[in-house]
């Protein structure tokens, strides 16, 4: 299986503007640009927000798979991830994990999370620091 997306570039890094558009076409012509990039509060996305999202969800689907293996099923999994870049490097992947899975303990909830984190394809893809908080709910 191979997926793709595109980008298209016009301009100086600073003045430019781009757009990104992907496969499934979730994404078509999103605009992106320094401003997006390096600015708080500018309509558009930027490289590492969409490192997050597919972090965030290619570990949450991961941990499902974890934890269905060591034979529990989550009601609910909810993840966050926080890219971290700085000075022209993305420098740490951070994922909150919050989740409400019947009959695990925390221990047990860690070991997976661990697991998932280690193991997910986007953090086998990441060159960078990846850490994690779990948290079960009732």
């Amino acid at each position: 299986m191979k997926r793709f997306a595109t980008a298209n570039w016009q301009g100086t890094g600073k003045e430019g503007v781009g757009k990104t558009t992907t496969q499934s076409g979730v994404l078509k012509d999103t605009n992106y640009s320094y401003k997006t990039r390096f600015e708080e509060g500018n309509p558009g996305t930027n490289p590492e927000e969409l490192i997050a999202a597919a972090h965030a969800g290619c570990f949450t689907m991961k941990l499902s798979f974890v934890l269905n293996e060591a034979g529990f099923t989550a009601d609910n999994i909810d993840t966050k991830c926080t890219v971290t870049f700085e000075n022209g490097a993305v420098t740490e992947s951070h994922l909150e994990v919050t989740a409400k899975i019947p009959g695990i303990s925390q221990q047990q909830f860690e070991t997976a999370v661990k697991d998932a984190e280690a193991n997910c394809p986007i953090s086998k893809l990441l060159n960078t620091k990846i850490t994690s908080e779990a948290k079960l709910v009732p």
